[in-house]
């Protein structure tokens, strides 16, 4: 029986759990996304999906990682400090992991751009619903599609943009709002992000907005469902708050993510 997988964008309503198993429509991207999924298996990571093969309607088949994921509405247990240390802790790990694969065999399907195009494999979307917890810690990445070549601040930025959040507090309902500067220390502390990396961490949280916003701009644009459904103009606006709220606050977030 194949049962709905809830959350994520791209692949809406088409994403199935059989068994212990995950069925995922395969892409162009797959077999580079397949052949990091490997590597961190070979090295022992065990954040991550395992590749399994293909099923007999084409779909990608990947082991099924028990858990629960933040979705909306978001459990009190998810926007905890200690879970947010978590998943720093967590793409640490999955940096560490990563970074003897080498990625230019393959093509990815958004490559961070420069400078941030180098120095490592990021993730690039750990959103809230793209990790998975047990007993309210962070103990695996999934959703891959959006992998590729990227330094690690790149996606401490995306992270910290997604789990403070840093963005305009008007567009936070929940107990994280009016903390988010608070809440981004303590994820760069957790991550252990060094001073080159919190040196680079506006440029990066700035140009990793813009770059996912792009995404899904051009998603919509495209026709692709859930972009489409997404990309409203109240997401549009929202996306000119943050931008409007970084240029405001970049002193206090620079400061923020200083080294004591």
């Amino acid at each position: 029986m194949e049962v709905p997988l809830l959350g994520g964008t791209a692949n809406r309503g088409r994403v199935h759990r059989v068994g212990d198993t995950v069925r995922r429509p395969l892409r162009p991207t797959s077999g580079a996304t397949h052949a990091l999924l490997r590597h961190l298996e070979e090295v022992g990571f065990d954040g991550a999906p395992r590749v399994l093969g293909v099923d007999e309607a084409g779909r990608e088949v990947l082991s099924y990682v028990p858990g629960q994921a933040v979705t909306a509405p978001a459990p009190a247990w998810g926007l905890t400090d200690e879970a947010l240390r978590s998943v720093g802790r967590l793409l640490r790990r999955f940096h560490d992991a990563a970074a003897a694969f080498d990625p230019a065999p393959y093509h990815w399907s958004h490559p961070a751009p420069a400078p941030f195009d180098g120095g490592g494999i990021a993730h690039n979307d750990p959103n809230l619903d793209n990790v998975v917890f047990r007993d309210g810690r962070a103990v695996a990445l999934i959703d891959f599609d959006l992998a590729g070549p990227g330094s690690p601040v790149w996606d401490v930025a995306a992270a910290a943009r997604l789990w403070a959040p840093l963005r305009d507090p008007v567009d936070t309902a929940d107990v994280r709002r009016g903390r988010e500067l608070e809440r981004t220390r303590i994820l760069l502390d957790a991550y252990g992000l060094d001073d080159a990396g919190r040196a680079a961490f506006f440029r990066a949280l700035r140009d990793s907005h813009s770059w996912m916003g792009e995404i899904v701009r051009d998603g919509a644009a495209r026709g692709v469902p859930g972009f489409a459904e997404y990309w409203t103009p109240e997401a549009a606006a929202r996306q000119e708050r943050t931008v409007a709220w970084f240029a405001d606050n970049a002193d206090a977030i620079e400061k923020a993510v200083r080294s004591s």
